[in-house]
Formats: C-alpha cells, structure tokens, sequence
C-alpha cells in the first residue's frame, strides 16, 4: 500500500466537522469542551449549535459528571479536551460517573501521545488507553487518519455506551478513500506479508506502511494490520496473521504497557502463544520538541522502524 506522506490533513478538523455533520442530523447530541475549543476544533459544533455546546472551563472532572447527567437525560454527550487531562485528571467520574451506570458518553481524547510536541511530558498522554481499556463498558478507539476518523465518530453517535476515541495532535498523511468502511469488530490487514506482523494504529500506520515497503524491497515480508480497536479487540484476525508468520511486533505511539502491544500479547498469551516485540514508549515520560523531532527520537519513524524490525526478523531466524 503506497503512502504519500506530503498529502496530509488536520485529524481534529475531521473530527470538528463530522460532529457537526451529526448535530444537524441528531439533535440529541451535545457537546462538551474544557476552554480548548480551538484546539479540538469542538467550536466547529458550537458556532453552528451554541445551544448544544457547553464550554467547560478548565474543569475536566465536572464536565464528566455533567455529562454523565446528560446522558441519563438521553442526551448523546460527546466530551473533548487533550488526552492528558480527558483521562488523566477525570479517571475517577469516567469510571464512576460513566462506565459504572454504563452511560452513553463519548470521550475524545485530542493531542495523544508524544506527537503533542512543544507542550511537553505534562500534556504527552502515554497511559491514557491504557486507563480507558481497564474500565468495564468502555470501548477505546484510535483512528489513524481523517476519514477512519470520521467514520469512527458517526458509529460512535448511533451505538450505545461509553467510548474513547484517541486522536492526534498533528496532521496525518491520507490513508483510507471514501469507500472505507469502520468496522468495530475488525482489524483491517492492508498488507499481506509471510514473514513478520505487526500490529499497529493511530499516527504509526502510516510509518508503519512506509517501513514495510522498504522491508519489501530487501526481501522481507511484512503482514501490516491496522487496529483502530483496541477494545474489544479483534483476537481472530491477530490469531491468524501470527499463525502464518509465527512472529509479532506492535508499534504504537504510547506507553508498551497497557496499550495495544499489551492487548495483543494478553490475546496471543491465552489463544496462541507467540513471542511479541513491543515498540512504543518504554516506561518513561516525553519531553519537549518538534513531533516530527520526538517520533524520530523514540523511534517510531519508518526508517527507524524498519531498521528494528529487519534485525529483530533476522535473530529470530537465527534462532530457529
């Protein structure tokens, strides 16, 4: 699959405009914002609806609360703020407030992981899917492109319960055409490979895919598998690529622990016992620079991650 990676959009633009799709279609929606409209393009919604849309201030945990109020009323709230402070600093009414009575709120965490950039290790969330994928009723989603995430925001609008949508702070390269289809119990392979998995989503699809074509050329294999859901997780399709490759690697930008390449080894651990390399955030905090700068750095780029992946495929064939 080719990636063009000068054909980019803005994620948080889709996700601005797509809500607002669905508020002239459903006006049971409503939407929150903890004073960063602008950041999460939620005032799309509030100039066409500001009788439906509800600046929260800087008060993350009301305005989950109050949510959850609205939902109980039949409302369909969809809550936004950065990731960090989405689910971070509002964990304890997400669980209780939300999750316990099953209500139908929608959390949509913007600005996740180290691509946030300049703002720094306090506004990079690494744990936050790992915190929403732990709560019963939760669903957790990672779109890794504007058009996987409008459809992941209109499925959200018409099926009951809690959700947590994850989406990047910067633009993400083009991957999927208007005939992509969300689906919620599927992973989606968008490259068929013998000799490695991988497992990836969010922003690292599309490195990911740059990597593989790279691998490609030098005779390696690469089975990619794009996994927007990492609640409830599509254990079958994971089954069957490792099955046919006998071996796992995960990518993802957030912590190892507890997130995709968690979810992934928890599913193989119990179904079909494989050995998984998980690439991602190793138990530590981001710091401030250019996402461009820190994806590099943490070595969640294409160059780098074929680089890893090439070695890690070469000693497991030593060692077999």
């Amino acid at each position: 699959m080719k990636i063009d990676k000068t054909k980019t959009s803005s994620i948080r633009k889709a996700f601005g405009k797509t809500l607002t799709e669905i508020g002239e279609l459903n006006d049971r929606v409503v939407v929150m914002d903890a004073d960063l409209a602008c950041s999460t393009q939620t005032q799309m919604f509030g100039n066409k609806f500001p009788d439906r849309f509800f600046d929260c201030g800087i008060a993350e945990q009301d305005m989950i609360a109050t949510a959850a109020g609205l939902a109980s009323e039949g409302k369909i709230p969809f809550v936004a703020s950065f990731a960090m402070f989405a689910t971070g600093r509002t964990y304890d009414q997400i669980r209780n407030a939300v999750c316990y009575p099953n209500f139908n709120v929608k959390i949509v965490g913007t600005h996740g992981g180290v691509t946030v950039g300049e703002d720094g290790a306090t506004h990079q969330a690494l744990e936050d899917i790992s915190l929403m994928r732990n709560i019963p009723h939760m669903t957790v989603i990672v779109p890794a492109d504007s058009r996987e995430c409008e459809e992941a925001i209109k499925y959200a609008s018409l099926h009951d319960g809690p959700m947590y949508i994850r989406i990047s702070r910067c633009n993400v390269p083009d991957i999927f055409d208007e005939h992509y289809h969300f689906n919620i119990h599927k992973a989606v392979v968008l490259e068929e490979g013998t000799d490695v998995s991988v497992f990836t989503n969010g922003e690292t699809l599309a490195e990911v895919l740059l990597a593989a074509e790279e691998l490609k050329e030098e005779g390696i294999s690469v089975e990619v598998i794009n996994v927007p859901v990492i609640k409830p997780l599509d254990f079958q399709t994971v089954i069957d690529s490792v099955k046919k490759t006998k071996f796992a690697v995960t990518v993802e930008n957030h912590s190892i622990i507890g997130g995709l390449g968690s979810a992934i080894c928890e599913t193989l651990a119990s179904r079909y016992p494989t050995k998984v390399y998980r690439v991602g955030i190793h138990d530590e905090f981001g710091q401030s620079g250019q996402s461009d700068q820190l994806i590099e750095y943490y070595g969640l780029n294409s160059k780098t991650l074929a680089k890893r992946i090439r070695t890690m495929y070469k000693n497991e064939q030593g060692n077999i």
